[in-house]
């Protein structure tokens, strides 16, 4: 054994002269790869090492940690951690992976520990993705055969097997870097980070982006003292996750020994200054109770890239000053995408905005082997190919160039000209690394919530199917779907009661469990997953495209219902809408990370669909009304507007009309006919009126309930009467609507 670690040692010694990091495979028998592991840990006094396992050895039980708390780590750092992917009960988690490889410092090692064939079987970590009726060792491995592949034709990793010599491979020449400026702050890019930081101004936000292990957070940490120092009374933090926080509150504390860390607030106990975390779900709720006064507030906003676009539009009619500091390429989310993403609303909203990147890393120095070959493993780095120079017109999106994709896809790729559907076979998808590395960008670019963990659901997960749209063989649009619902009657039964919840099958399930439908059990749906198309080519039609040949493949493959499940917002459920989708179920609070409702909608692609999406929706719409009343009473006027006005009314009876008249042209007071009113919203709706600003303050008085002052606040009226003069005038512009035909 001490022949074998020697090489390995003077390795080690070889990257941390160099402030490099590396991974050492060790593949085999479990028990033998455990313990030349065990030997490498005693083999060297590490700091803060790590044994990443559910049930790790008993010598280092007490540095051991479950793959699903990682997280918990975030922030932390190590000098060596052993990944355990092998062994009974033991599989390779991609998020687990991720986190942690982050948290690994200069001249530090990541020791992986896999079977010898690893990627020939599913491992224990595949129990995810088995979803009903699917049984583990029925599922294809592809991703780990991928991740094998690569480990093997990586130059930088140390490949040991038990028994065998290891032949490190040569480490490059390390890369110099320019000393920082600023005592606090570790490299000259942290420094002017937090120059520009305490310098910021009034609606000229900041948009920090970095990799990861760049000291972007702690930057904010630094930046954050010196507020205090200067007098700032409070200062707002919001992230997805308390724990991306971390290092924020280690450089803030140390900064500032005579504060005091509470939980995830810091507090100055002789001048009460305070800086304060939110989750996003509870800051906007905050903000929308008047809780808190942010006329003068300071927010800053980390992995924003994790958090919707429309969300982060929010928060800037509200604070004035705003910093938004986000990863570009990382388990969090994609800084590119949140760019594109998040861009219209800044030039919107604060056209005079900056933006920083960080690029010296703090962790490690430049050229670091572990941050390249982690980045091409998980694809954390994945973009998209540039598209053509010149795009055709979606009418080139002919049923001749659009076939059902249960045939073949085309020999030749489609002439520059043309756009072309294809359904990719998966097996050929994973052995095509820069197809797989376009399409997966595609991806992370687009949503939010893309994490290391799809890759694996993109290539195994049972009953998904990938469908891209290309120009010249480059993809500019993906759907990722995936089947559910076919439950046998009894099976339905069990889990609409309550009783039994298989695993899988997202939409279906919450319209049994929360709609009651034993039918959505029964029927045959198919979820799109995801829908993206290339930040260059938006507003072209293209996503309208793919949600089309979803529609027309769904209907060829005897599916009842085509359904999505997102984060509900008025311009996403107008594209949804806009393809034939209607809502039936909304989530009633707001998730954590995102903010949002969820909204769940589907179109009909069978006659049994038909029916099915009918009584689901008007099922929905009756519940509505009362949802707003009470549970939704928070949500936003002009969503709740949007999906009003999916619902149908009959027309008014006489004593309705009068009960609106007397309000809307004499002094009824609004509130002693609110049954009538309501009515007559939603009639006029149904008849075509326009969801305007009249339309979703009448939803916000009528329906929600919202008071005097909040309807002033955000109509800037000064107070009752001007309210009452404006809520009769919009009930007034319903009128020649009402007698409109369906």
């Amino acid at each position: 054994m001490t022949e074998e670690l020697a090489p390995l040692l003077a390795w080690h010694d070889a990257l941390a002269e160099r402030q490099w990091r590396g991974l050492v495979w060790l593949a085999g028998d479990a028990e033998a790869c455990r313990a030349r592991a065990l030997a490498l840990w005693k083999a060297a006094a590490w700091a803060r090492p790590l044994w990443v396992a559910d049930h790790p050895p008993a010598g280092v039980a007490e540095h051991g940690l479950p793959p699903g708390k990682a997280r918990t780590r975030l922030g932390g750092e190590h000098d060596l951690i052993v990944f355990a992917a092998q062994g009974a009960g033991e599989g390779f988690d991609p998020e687990a992976f991720g986190a942690l490889a982050g948290t690994l410092r200069a001249g530090g090692l990541l020791v992986l520990l896999t079977p010898a064939d690893w990627g020939a079987a599913p491992d224990a970590d595949y129990r995810r993705l088995a979803e009903h009726p699917y049984r583990v060792e029925q599922l294809s491995a592809r991703y780990l055969a991928r991740l094998a592949r690569l480990l093997a034709d990586a130059p930088e990793v140390l490949s040991w097997r038990p028994g065998i010599l290891p032949q490190p491979p040569r480490p490059g020449e390390a890369v110099p870097v320019a000393p920082s400026p600023d005592g606090d702050c570790l490299t000259r890019d942290q420094a002017e980070a937090v120059a520009r930081l305490v310098k910021l101004r009034r609606r000229r936000p900041l948009v920090l982006t970095a990799d990861r292990g760049r000291g972007k957070s702690a930057a904010l940490g630094i930046a954050c003292a010196r507020w205090l120092a200067a007098g700032e009374p409070r200062i707002f933090l919001t992230a997805p996750r308390p724990a991306a926080l971390e290092a924020l509150f280690e450089r803030l504390a140390a900064l500032c020994p005579e504060g005091r860390r509470q939980g995830n607030d810091f507090r100055l106990a002789a001048s009460g200054q305070a800086v304060t975390f939110l989750a996003p779900d509870a800051l906007m709720a905050a903000l929308e109770a008047g809780e808190i006064d942010a006329k003068g507030g300071l927010l800053l906003v980390d992995e924003a890239a994790a958090i919707p676009a429309p969300l982060l539009g929010r928060w800037l009619g509200h604070f004035p000053r705003l910093v938004f500091a986000t990863t570009v390429h990382g388990y969090e989310g994609s800084g590119r995408g949140f760019a594109l993403r998040f861009r219209e609303h800044l030039e919107r909203q604060a056209p005079q905005w900056q933006g920083l990147r960080l690029l010296t890393p703090v962790r490690w120095a430049p050229g670091d082997p572990l941050e390249a070959l982690t980045g091409r493993l998980l694809l954390l780095d994945a973009e998209p190919v540039d598209p053509p120079a010149a795009l055709p017109p979606v009418s080139t999106l002919s049923r001749r160039r659009l076939p059902l994709l249960d045939a073949d896809p085309p020999a030749a790729l489609p002439a520059a000209s043309t756009l072309s559907r294809r359904r990719l076979r998966r097996a050929e998808l994973a052995a095509d690394e820069p197809r797989l590395r376009a399409l997966f960008g595609l991806l992370v670019q687009a949503h939010y919530r893309t994490q290391p963990s799809d890759l694996r659901q993109l290539l195994d997960g049972p009953g998904v199917h990938i469908t891209s749209l290309e120009a010249n063989g480059a993809p500019l649009g993906v759907t990722l779907c995936v089947e559910e619902g076919g439950f046998s009657a009894e099976l339905a039964e069990r889990v609409a009661r309550g009783e039994r919840r298989p695993r899988g099958h997202l939409l279906a399930q919450s319209l049994a469990a929360h709609a009651g439908s034993r039918a959505a059990l029964r029927a045959r749906l198919r979820r799109v997953m995801r829908i993206a198309v290339h930040g260059d080519c938006r507003r072209q039609g293209l996503g309208e495209a793919l949600l089309a040949g979803e529609l027309a493949q769904a209907r060829h493959d005897g599916i009842d219902l085509l359904g999505a499940s997102f984060g509900a917002e008025p311009g996403l459920l107008a594209f949804w809408r806009a393809a034939g989708f209607r809502a039936v179920r909304l989530g009633l609070t707001r998730e954590a990370a995102s903010g949002e409702h969820a909204l769940m909608v589907v179109c009909p692609t069978s006659a049994a669909g038909e029916a099915l999406a009918a009584a689901l929706a008007e099922a929905f719409q009756a519940l509505l009304p009362s949802l707003l009343a009470f549970e939704l009473e928070a949500l936003d006027p002009e969503l709740a507007l949007a999906l009003l006005a999916e619902g149908t009314a009959p027309p008014l009876t006489p004593a309705q009309r009068r009960d609106l008249e007397d309000v809307a042209f004499a002094k009824r007071a609004p509130a002693l006919a609110r049954p009538a009113l309501q009515a007559a919203l939603r009639r006029a709706l149904a008849c075509g009126a326009p969801r305007d600003d009249h339309a979703w303050l009448l939803v916000a008085a009528l329906f929600q309930g919202r008071d005097t002052a909040w309807l002033a606040r955000t109509l800037g009226l000064s107070g009752r009467r001007e309210v009452e003069a404006r809520l009769r005038r919009a009930l007034a512009a319903l009128v020649p609507f009402l007698d409109a035909p369906d």
